[in-house]
């Protein structure tokens, strides 16, 4: 492939630009939608237990379990699946995720017993596992590391906004379709709320391009400018990886660690969230679904501002570490003022914001070290043990819950997963991370 020829390096910038303001608008829409109805869809049960354990007569420690069991099936398909996408292309591969698992989470409304619920999270887990790591090594195939911090925030700003939108939504539902065809409000929310992901599975199949050559909507200047600029970035160290080199890699064991701490956070506040503002004094279902907007708010204009932050100054380490740290503050303020409305509420926003803004930093870490076959490994493997923390997390803070009848114990611990997670980050070294 020969080099684009310009006559000054402003006309090559000017392309450029364009070219990527064009891929953002075709892409990040799209895929954000996607994520918000994937994650929607993985913690609606945190809103559903306000109802559920009543119902069912479930205990905290069955809900715990429940939840958390979802990431052994993630944890045992991840990396499998990521290898398989990376195979047969991004388009047919993410659809299977998003119709399999809609049909999954809407059979949820099916549950009457502890058996039941582990068995459906368990294979909800196996059929999402893939998902948010796949969508991370396709953006791989697009950006080049200058470019990835922001266009990974475009992406998981979906978690927060799931949040902002997902609260008042589920808190709605629960409460207007109660008793509705004989079902509980929380049989409602699984099915209305699977509804989105199947649709959105099917349209990826006409949507979504593999690769910059099979896209249609890009010239040929355009596409042979994005090759070269992701062959650059691809050049050096990265390609000394093999699949099998990534598994005894120090730096990917260590990458898995920080990412274990942070999404302890994740699922800390995701399956907690609303259990915490009801325990404010909160009673109304919809009132809390509208209260836990505030925190992923907060959330949503965080990972915005550190990630532009962290791509231009062109620093990762101390942009992780000191909004993990500010995460687990938060979450160990919440207990403090539990039984304050208002001060709960700013503490949680503050943990909720520093938490999810470690996140798209997080993920340029991977892909300054590794490309091709072993990115799709290496993201895999970091992804899926870092989500064993939504079985450890959910699972410790039920349990402590049921023993000391708080949640306080739980948060601490989760508070301090958050702070190791900022210490562990600051062991990465300088140069490898800060590109």
């Amino acid at each position: 492939m020969s080099a684009i020829p310009f006559s000054t390096i402003s006309d090559r910038a000017s392309l450029e630009n364009r070219t990527y303001a064009k891929v953002t608008w075709r892409l990040l829409p799209f895929l954000f939608i996607c994520y918000v109805a994937a994650y929607l869809d993985r913690v609606n049960v945190g809103f559903a237990k306000l109802q559920m354990l009543n119902d069912l007569q479930f205990s905290e420690t069955v809900y715990g379990l429940g939840a958390g069991i979802f990431f052994i099936g993630y944890f045992l398909f991840e990396v499998p699946s990521n290898i398989i996408m990376h195979r047969v292309g991004a388009r047919v591969w993410i659809a299977r995720i998003m119709i399999t698992w809609s049909i999954l989470s809407a059979a949820t409304m099916f549950v009457t017993s502890p058996t039941m619920f582990y068995v459906i999270r368990f294979l909800l887990g196996v059929a999402e596992a893939g998902f948010f790591p796949g969508i991370v090594l396709y953006l791989t195939y697009w950006f080049p590391s200058s470019r990835r911090g922001r266009m990974n925030a475009l992406f998981m700003i979906g978690i927060p906004i799931a949040g902002v939108v997902g609260g008042p939504l589920s808190g709605w539902i629960m409460n207007y379709f109660a008793g509705a065809n004989g079902w509980y409000g929380w049989q409602w929310l699984f099915l209305l709320e699977a509804i989105p992901s199947l649709i959105l599975g099917v349209i990826t199949l006409f949507y979504l391009p593999n690769t910059i050559r099979a896209s249609t909507w890009l010239s040929e200047n355009e596409k042979q400018l994005l090759e070269e600029n992701i062959a650059q970035d691809g050049s050096g160290d990265k390609k000394s990886h093999s699949v099998a080199s990534i598994f005894t890699n120090p730096k990917v064991w260590l990458m898995a660690a920080i990412y274990f701490c942070c999404m302890m956070g994740l699922y800390g506040i995701s399956f907690y969230l609303p259990t915490l503002v009801k325990a404010s004094g909160v009673k109304d279902a919809l009132d809390v679904g509208l209260l836990t907007a505030i925190p992923y708010t907060c959330g949503v204009i965080a990972t915005l501002l550190v990630a532009r932050s962290a791509d231009r100054m062109r620093e990762r380490r101390w942009h992780f570490a000191i909004a993990s740290a500010l995460g687990g503050l938060g979450l160990f303020l919440s207990t403090v003022y539990g039984d304050n409305v208002v001060l709960a509420l700013m503490a949680l926003s503050l943990g909720t914001a520093g938490m999810l803004s470690t996140m798209p930093v997080f993920w340029t870490y991977p892909s300054a070290i590794l490309s091709g076959a072993a990115a799709a490994a290496g993201i895999g493997l970091i992804n899926s043990v870092g989500n064993l923390a939504g079985f450890v997390s959910p699972s410790i803070v039920g349990w402590l819950k049921d023993v000391t009848g708080s949640t306080n114990a739980g948060m601490y611990f989760v508070a301090g997963a958050l702070v190791i997670g900022a210490g562990l980050a600051l062991l990465q070294p300088r140069a490898l991370v800060n590109k």
